[in-house]
């Protein structure tokens, strides 16, 4: 499962009301939205890397045990579709994963809900494991870590400058956190574990948070733009920024990172460099694949 996007500008007013659960989504709000997708070519590669994702986890798995689905919380295939989808498949028993590593009651916990009422809407019975995290995760953490070596490796091929390592992930609103939610820790526990397996000095590393939505409440920062005016002012110049919350690319990532964090990171003298996704690093998808099978 994974969050899901619009897949042209026209759906975006419904697809933020659906996100926004019922709360006004202003003509600002709207506009500045459709602003970031007309700048990463109209609508987001989530749902099509999602099932790239799927397809090769299914290829790691085999065909004999398991049969992968593919459900979205947020637009088609929604979630509740494809629980339809297994019922009608004759599917008694499942494991459940979503691509992203981190537990939260905001995040991890809302997709279970939407498979109870997937569940209850077709009046179905199928006995579901969910992997809840895998932050910690051996191939998670190796694979994270060798961008960050190959990545300043390649830098260094050439020069030898000092390289500041930024780990980011979406915000949530700071009242989560404060309810005992292991978001945070989770986080920055996976930060510690890749900056360890790639032998990034404490010094050298250093926590952001990204793409806070668009709500008077406060969200879990620093935030990455004003994260790089502080590493700024401490004398970094070079720096990469590398998303741990996120397995492949999507609107966070394409535009809150590739444009608008470029942006301002040439305003203050930065040169910025993120290393590829994960999509389906092999050693990525065949962790993935492991876990479901323990799971199961």
């Amino acid at each position: 499962m994974a969050y899901g996007s619009p897949d042209s500008l026209q759906a975006l007013p419904g697809y933020l009301a659906d996100i926004r659960s019922g709360r006004v989504t202003t003509s600002a709000v709207l506009g500045g939205v459709a602003g970031n997708y007309e700048k990463i070519g109209g609508s987001s590669p989530l749902l099509a890397n999602t099932k790239t994702q799927a397809d090769a986890i299914q290829t790691s798995l085999g065909t004999d045990r398991f049969r992968c689905y593919v459900g979205m919380r947020h637009f088609a295939p929604w979630i509740e579709e494809t629980i339809r989808e297994m019922l009608d498949d004759g599917i008694t028993s499942a494991v459940s994963i979503v691509m992203a590593p981190h537990f939260s009651s905001l995040s991890i916990a809302k997709y279970h809900a939407h498979i109870e009422a997937g569940l209850d809407m077709y009046r179905g019975a199928i006995d579901f494991k969910h992997i809840e995290s895998y932050h910690d995760a051996p191939g998670l953490i190796e694979a994270f870590a060798a961008r960050v070596v190959a990545t300043l490796a390649e830098w260094r091929s050439t020069e030898r400058p000092e390289v500041h390592v930024i780990f980011t992930a979406h915000s949530l609103p700071v009242r989560v956190v404060e309810s005992g939610d292991p978001y945070d820790a989770q986080l920055r526990e996976t930060a510690r574990l890749i900056a360890a397996r790639a032998s990034v000095a404490a010094e050298q590393w250093s926590w952001s948070y990204q793409s806070a939505g668009r709500s008077q409440e406060a969200w879990l920062g620093p935030q990455l733009l004003e994260h790089l005016e502080s590493l700024a002012s401490e004398g970094v110049r070079n720096a990469v920024c590398l998303p741990i919350g996120f397995v492949t690319d999507h609107v966070e990532i394409l535009y809150d990172i590739d444009i608008q964090a470029q942006i301002r990171a040439k305003e203050l003298g930065i040169r910025l460099i993120r290393p590829p996704s994960l999509n389906i690093d092999p050693l990525f998808i065949a962790q993935l694949a492991d876990l479901i099978r323990e799971r199961a």
